[in-house]
């Protein structure tokens, strides 16, 4: 499991290229897949939506502006991230430990997470705190990357593990970041192992949604 300090000090380091060096180094793909994400939260028609690791604000931004009746809090505890949050206009966030959120249980209708619960110490008690904070069917939605499938695997982790780090290093000055970016993707649970994990935390019909053949997926479920 990854350990919080250092992802703490990552993101703070490369907070202030973020943003772009997502975009080039998913050759805009993250656009895309948060995109489905907003599709799949519109169809839940929440009032109140709790974006969790919210980081630079992508995710939240966008369910903002797409729908603009949503009540949306940001939540993060990496403050360097957050400033660039507020900067981009994100109008409610608030410093927290995803582990230990500071809020009451039951009182959101949908909680997302982004390319964040990769990033957390235990998966499974991540993912009961978010259960806490939903309010009974609610719904929680999961965006964050895997490996493809098949024969797109090889060339995929060859991209991952020695070419991605290197134009990072290029765009953000911290190399090591994007190396532990390839060891996270490879250690966290995909597919079914997920599917697994979401029930066995206490949710309810748990779904997966491959993008690009598995180099992303949206996982979603029911509190």
């Amino acid at each position: 499991m990854p350990d919080s300090s250092y992802v703490h000090a990552a993101f703070s380091a490369i907070a202030p290229h973020y943003v772009a060096a997502n975009h080039l180094l998913s050759l805009g793909m993250d656009i895309l897949w948060r995109a489905r994400a907003v599709q799949l939260v519109a169809e839940w028609k929440p009032a109140r939506l709790l974006d969790i690791a919210t980081g630079t604000g992508d995710l939240a931004l966008d369910i903002e502006r797409a729908l603009p009746e949503v009540h949306v809090l940001g939540t993060d505890f990496c403050e360097p991230m957050l400033e660039i949050a507020r900067r981009r206009g994100l109008r409610h966030v608030l410093p927290a430990d995803a582990m230990h959120l500071p809020l009451e249980d039951d009182v959101f209708d949908a909680a997302t997470i982004a390319f964040g619960l990769r990033n957390m110490p235990d998966y499974a008690a991540a993912l009961r705190e978010f259960r806490r904070v939903l309010r009974p069917g609610g719904h929680l939605l999961v965006l964050d990357l895997g490996i493809p499938e098949g024969v797109a695997a090889a060339p995929y982790r060859f991209y991952l593990h020695r070419v991605l780090p290197k134009i990072a290093a290029c765009l953000t000055e911290a190399p090591d970041a994007y190396t532990y970016l390839g060891r996270s993707i490879e250690a966290f649970p995909r597919g079914q192992a997920m599917l697994e994990l979401l029930t066995s935390t206490g949710y309810a019909a748990p779904a997966f949604v491959p993008l690009m053949g598995g180099i992303a997926g949206l996982y979603f479920a029911e509190a």
